[in-house]
């Protein structure tokens, strides 16, 4: 994933109402209706389809953001929630189901925690966040597109083989030089450490 640094509150305003805010509050809230159709096994490939849905849209809310004029401080902190939340939730349906394993889904909950981290230290002690670039929003897509693909695989529906080769193979490129997991927090903690960020 790779971020760049900003000031909060820099070109954004307080609006809440807004559409792009709306949708990732639905993408929020469509996250349990997606978990409990995964997890039961007669309606799992509906919730593989609306948990691809959500979590492929999420370049949208803020497409629509700054298309409309509408950035907001609100927006800047859900929209990147509602990814997140998203994609661990997919995960751990995923594992409970067994079409997903528990050692992948570590290594991609255990980043995005770490992030998260990162984010929030740099947040609070000098008032600056790590703003998504669009090179992290595909590698977020190429890794939502891997996980769908591994599952759909491990679920024995159509080109099993096919679609676990293919997945596998996204996931890896995803965690290449240029979007290992360790990127955000390395970045994250080097610059609070140097001083960089003043």
């Amino acid at each position: 994933m790779s971020e760049g640094f900003s000031r909060s509150s820099n070109g954004s305003s307080s609006a809440i109402a807004t559409l792009p805010n709306a949708l990732s509050f639905a993408r929020i809230l469509l996250t349990p209706a997606f978990v409990w159709l995964i997890v039961d096994r007669d309606t799992t490939f509906t919730g593989l389809l609306l948990f691809g849905v959500v979590v492929s849209t999420d370049w949208l809310d803020g497409y629509l953001a700054r298309r409309t004029g509408q950035v907001s401080e609100v927006g800047k902190m859900l929209d990147p929630t509602a990814d997140r939340l998203a994609i661990a939730a997919g995960l751990v349906a995923l594992v409970v189901r067994g079409a997903f394993p528990l050692w992948a889904a570590l290594l991609i909950l255990v980043r995005d925690v770490a992030i998260l981290i990162a984010g929030v230290t740099l947040l609070v002690t000098r008032k600056v966040r790590i703003e998504v670039r669009v090179v992290g929003k595909v590698a977020t897509f190429s890794l939502v597109v891997a996980i769908g693909l591994i599952a759909w695989g491990n679920l024995g529906y159509p080109f099993p083989t096919a679609a676990r080769t293919v997945g596998w193979g996204n996931g890896a490129v995803c965690r290449g030089p240029s979007t290992s997991p360790r990127v955000g927090l390395d970045m994250s903690l080097s610059a609070l450490s140097s001083g960089m960020i003043v």
